[in-house]
């Protein structure tokens, strides 16, 4: 509380609102509760989960610190100018339950009016600084401040550089890239999953839903570029469908994959592929079905199939492409696909993570496979650091899981927790590739798969250790309980041995080679440290 002598009693009249009007600084004085209005452009929209906490320390304590207020142009009563809007609550409210006195005038420091984005922006700053903000309040109050700025500045779109910098001068600093993301909540995903953000949906979530509607929507105009249903309704109508403040980008992902294979009349397991290579930033070109082919065969033999003429192409990965965003050529907010991010002030993944950094084995709980997926662990992996079983299990399982999503089998990979490897392969690819890919594409994505079953020891493990991981109708379990090992070559193409650094090794992807001789590595010190410890590594731990 202020002292008596710095008070400054605010007249009932209102006779120094022209007077404060003329201030150039900011202002102690004591004002009348009910002259005190929230401000109406709060950036939290929900309940401030500390309103008991603060109200029983004021009914306690009284207020330990002034209220900063200011008033609009031309208005005789005040607003709370950044923070506070709780505080005011509480004093109100107490006022109301006991008519104690000393809650109905108010300790206050007045600043002078500038103008609206200035104070909405104080507002952000300080219930930021006091935590409990979501992710979509933040980014809405952003984007209010944008529209403020534009109508204040007569300017009829700002670019995201200038609201970066006008941000940053504000002391609220954010990259381009977050405010692009932002940007995307409030216009595009706000009006269709209002549930799941007001919930808590998060910037990686948003950053994931984003990266996925891109290249779904490629693969949607790629398939068919005239077709009568225009993916703005699709995607709109499945993420209406999957609002829930329990949200799950994988139901919003597999109803893309059924609709857009249902689109273009091909295998879903083939528009997963390439939906991975896209978010991945690899291209794959998906031939016409074949209207002749037979798709209700139970099994196929994936060396007696005729196979369709599908190339992958791996360019340039994305972290590598250079993307100048420092002189941008309009105030315009470019649309959404074309908004660079800005990688290296934020960067969040889209897809899988690349190499070359040592994993911190502190850092991820490998004893619990659901506590990290795949895309939210340590950007790169060494695996030449990590010495002890828990770290080296977390690396394979890494890489396994890397190299399963860039060739078409990301959905075949699963952790073992405490045991083995630290992976297992959880089924055989699926048959409907073996129509849908040619001869040097379905070379590499079998060898990829029997050099991840290599890795993972999967016909040398105790059968007890990985049945549970297996899908109970899948071909490798029946094929494994039965000891019927020629099942799994029935259904995997199983090429002579000396093909493999014709068709493999010379043909990978630079990330996947590495990979690949890294998931090696680990398993070779997998080994080596179970032999000098004298471990069972198929014993659970």
């Amino acid at each position: 509380m202020m002292s008596g002598d710095d008070e400054i009693a605010m007249p009932d009249d209102g006779g120094r609102s022209h007077e404060l009007a003329n201030l150039t600084h900011s202002q102690p004085m004591m004002v009348p509760l009910e002259r005190i209005h929230p401000y109406d452009r709060n950036p939290r929209q929900g309940n401030n989960p500390e309103y008991d906490r603060i109200k029983a320390s004021i009914r306690t304590m009284g207020l330990d610190q002034p209220l900063t207020i200011t008033q609009r142009p031309g208005a005789s009563d005040y607003i709370v100018h950044s923070g506070g809007n709780t505080r005011l609550d509480v004093l109100n409210s107490l006022y109301a339950e006991t008519g104690d006195v000393r809650y109905a005038t108010v300790a206050c420091l007045f600043k002078p009016w500038r103008c609206e984005s200035e104070v909405v922006l104080a507002h952000l700053r300080e219930n930021d600084l006091r935590g409990g903000l979501t992710f979509i309040d933040k980014a809405r109050a952003v984007m209010d401040i944008k529209a403020l700025l534009e109508a204040e500045c007569q300017i009829e779109e700002i670019s995201l550089r200038r609201l970066e910098s006008a941000l940053q001068q504000g002391g609220y600093a954010l990259s381009i890239g977050l405010i692009s993301r932002m940007g995307y909540a409030v216009h595009t995903l706000l009006p269709l999953i209002p549930k799941a953000l007001h919930a808590g949906l998060g910037r990686p979530q948003v950053q994931k839903i984003r990266a996925l509607e891109r290249a779904a929507r490629q693969l949607w105009e790629a398939h068919d570029p005239d077709a009568n249903t225009p993916f703005d309704l699709i995607f709109a109508t499945l993420c209406q469908r999957y609002d829930d403040p329990d949200w799950d980008t994988g139901l919003l992902r597999n109803a893309l994959e059924s609709e857009i294979a249902e689109q273009a009349e091909i295998s879903v397991h083939v528009v997963r592929m390439e939906l991975d290579a896209r978010i991945e930033g690899r291209r794959v070109t998906i031939p016409p079905p074949d209207e002749e082919q037979d798709s209700d065969e139970d099994e196929v033999d994936w060396l007696d199939k005729p196979l369709a003429n599908i190339r992958l192409d791996f360019p340039a990965p994305l972290d590598q492409e250079s993307v100048d965003t420092s002189n941008p050529t309009s105030d315009e907010l470019p649309p959404d696909s074309a908004i660079a991010e800005d990688r290296e002030t934020d960067p969040v993944p889209e897809s899988l993570p690349e190499n070359d950094v040592i994993l911190d084995p502190a850092q991820n709980d490998f004893g619990n496979p659901d506590a990290a997926a795949p895309d939210e662990l340590p950007a790169e992996i060494n695996v030449s650091t990590p010495t002890d079983l828990k770290s080296l299990r977390a690396c394979a399982w890494t890489l396994a899981t890397r190299l399963a999503q860039r060739n078409g089998l990301s959905d075949l990979v699963v952790p073992l927790s405490g045991k083995g490897l630290g992976f297992m392969l959880c089924d055989v690819p699926d048959p409907a590739l073996a129509d849908e890919l040619d001869e040097e594409s379905l070379s590499q994505l079998s060898l990829v798969w029997w050099q991840l079953a290599a890795c993972a020891e999967l016909t040398l493990a105790p059968l007890s250790s990985i049945i549970p991981h297996l899908r109970a109708e899948s071909v490798l379990r029946q094929a494994l309980e039965q000891q019927d090992l020629a099942r799994i070559y029935h259904s995997v193409w199983t090429l002579d041995p000396g093909q493999t650094g014709h068709r493999l090794w010379r043909r990978l992807g630079e990330r996947d080679w590495t990979d690949l001789l890294s998931l090696m590595e680990s398993y070779r010190r997998i080994h080596l440290l179970a032999e000098e410890r004298q471990l069972d590594l198929w014993a659970p731990s």
